[in-house]
């Protein structure tokens, strides 16, 4: 079997602010941006990646959630519960110094127990976003 992942959702409740974190403070380079009925789905990915991307969505715009579960979203959001990413980077201290100042800092750079050295912040939407050294 040949299997790869393609892409991966993470929700946004401000597209200019994901664009910002995702564009302007990761680099990475924007593959698609489609309104419909005042929301927006933006797709990013990492330059070089083309076969892997992120597709930042409105939260629970998919027509089969209820309002209880949109609310329940929205409020996971705003705790940091709801989204999450593991990214990797072959210098964490490089990429944390240049995260720390627009990201809101969960964990600075860490060796963990179970064996990788990583980071932690959260997007504009409270997603949480680690990033591991490669080694």
């Amino acid at each position: 079997m040949d299997i790869t992942i393609h892409a991966s959702f993470l929700p946004h409740d401000d597209p200019e602010a994901a664009l910002a974190f995702y564009r302007d403070t990761l680099g990475f380079e924007v593959r698609d941006d489609v309104g419909y009925g005042g929301k927006r789905w933006i797709t990013v990915g990492p330059v070089g990646q083309p076969a892997t991307s992120i597709v930042l969505t409105p939260p629970a715009a998919d027509p089969g959630v209820t309002d209880d579960e949109r609310r329940v979203v929205v409020e996971m959001m705003a705790k940091g519960t709801y989204g999450a990413l593991l990214l990797a980077t072959p210098d964490l201290d490089d990429t944390f110094a240049r995260l720390e100042s627009t990201a809101e800092v969960v964990q600075e750079p860490t060796e963990q127990p179970y064996g990788v050295r990583d980071c932690a912040v959260r997007d504009p939407a409270g997603n949480l976003i680690r990033i591991q050294e490669r080694r």
